[in-house]
């Protein structure tokens, strides 16, 4: 169950946001791609037709160390359930893969996937839009006991009638504490002289945005324009004054490891396999609180095999099934039950993962974990604008 450090090579899944064309048309929610409730659902032939098909992101799913062919979760889920799924990794950018299924849903046709694997901001935008398929809980019974408590109401999708968390992360601080000499503890710490030109923020306005809001003491789950273009504004200062070396995507790890860089916004994950090769390496949740996201599961429109992939939804979140993943990919856990699972592991390093507070946070981690608004269909095109001319791109 011991990961080879796939987040060393995995692409960034909080993907930057490069252009307005694709987000453009979902954020301003073009009436003629809205789908009504009544014209969302297909003949499902998962009685007859014992398959489904997945489009998940590369590296993102537990694989054999001696067969990279294997996936032992899914192949037992196939060996019990006789359900044949086909699994592609084939999401690379969030906004790359809307542009790849978006003419076929607006168009009310089928995507030929069953399942997909999405950011929770891009995945509000498809529930705006009415692409994708409320899900029966009837049919998962592990999902409706085991999702995680603060998972379970985000703005987008409140009783996560339409999504269900894969995997989840947070967006913190990461820093090298022995280089720098002393602790970070909040946001306002980045900005201290001695890290001029050594601070790197992250590019993408979704993944940046909500961090830096904390830093001000904003409620992110109901932050206003004014308090984005509060933080648009400081961020410019500290651009034009030359404090950040400049805006990244995962390659902040390469800056961080190297020493190029003493601090930067981070995800969770990312810095679990940092600290496998450098354990100066630190990752705070700040006082003020951090970001706490998802990448999570959605049933696109007129899908064929929907009561299938409601099945392989709610078998992994037996926490059995959940424990062996989270040993692999090494993200925040969405089912805290696997903890007890991963606790009794034979083996020494499984089982110490369970006390990891970046896969399992602790109490007091948990009290400063929130899950920020998303940007609304009025509010994106204005600050992607915005937020790209600061950032450069």
């Amino acid at each position: 169950m011991q990961p080879t450090s796939p987040n060393a090579f995995r692409p960034a899944r909080r993907s930057v946001l490069l252009a307005l064309g694709g987000a453009a048309l979902a954020g301003c929610g073009v009436p003629a791609a809205y789908v009504a409730p009544g014209d969302r659902a297909g003949a499902d032939l998962s009685s007859s037709d014992h398959r489904l098909t997945w489009a998940n992101w590369p590296l993102y799913i537990d694989v054999d160390d001696e067969d990279e062919t294997k996936r032992p979760t899914l192949d037992a889920f196939e060996e019990r359930t006789g359900i044949s799924v086909e699994y592609v990794e084939e999401i690379n950018d969030n906004d790359e893969f809307f542009g790849k299924i978006s003419p076929a849903l607006m168009n009310h046709q089928r995507t030929d996937r069953d399942l997909i694997v999405i950011s929770d901001w891009m995945c509000a935008r498809f529930v705006r839009l009415g692409w994708v398929q409320e899900m029966d809980r009837s049919r998962q019974p592990h999902v409706t006991r085991y999702l995680d408590p603060l998972l379970r109401e985000p703005a987008f999708d409140p009783g996560r009638r339409f999504t269900v968390p894969w995997q989840s992360g947070i967006t913190g601080i990461a820093y090298n504490k022995r280089r720098l000499g002393r602790e970070i503890r909040q946001v306002s710490d980045l900005w201290a002289d001695d890290l001029k030109g050594r601070v790197t923020l992250l590019s993408g306005l979704d993944e940046a945005f909500a961090l830096l809001m904390q830093g001000n003491g904003v409620d992110i789950t109901r932050w206003t324009a004014d308090d984005f273009h509060t933080v648009c504004e400081q961020v410019e200062r500290q651009v034009k004054s030359g404090h950040i070396r400049r805006f990244t995507g995962n390659d902040y790890i390469k800056d961080l490891s190297t020493g190029d860089v003493l601090a930067c916004q981070a995800y969770s994950g990312d810095v679990i396999q940092l600290q496998a090769d450098n354990p100066d390496i630190e990752f705070v949740v700040p006082e003020e609180g951090a970001e706490l996201w998802s990448e999570s599961l959605m049933i696109p429109n007129l899908a064929r095999h929907k009561t299938n992939a409601e099945r392989l939804i709610d078998y992994y979140y037996e926490p059995e099934v959940a424990a062996e993943l989270a040993a692999w990919v090494n993200y925040v856990c969405p089912v805290p039950a696997a903890q007890d699972v991963l606790a009794s592991a034979k083996d020494e390093e499984t089982a110490a993962l369970a006390e990891d507070p970046l896969i399992f946070p602790d109490a007091a981690m948990r009290e400063r974990l929130v899950i920020a608004r998303d940007i609304t269909a009025d509010e994106r095109v204005e600050f992607a604008k915005k937020w790209n001319g600061i950032v450069g791109l």
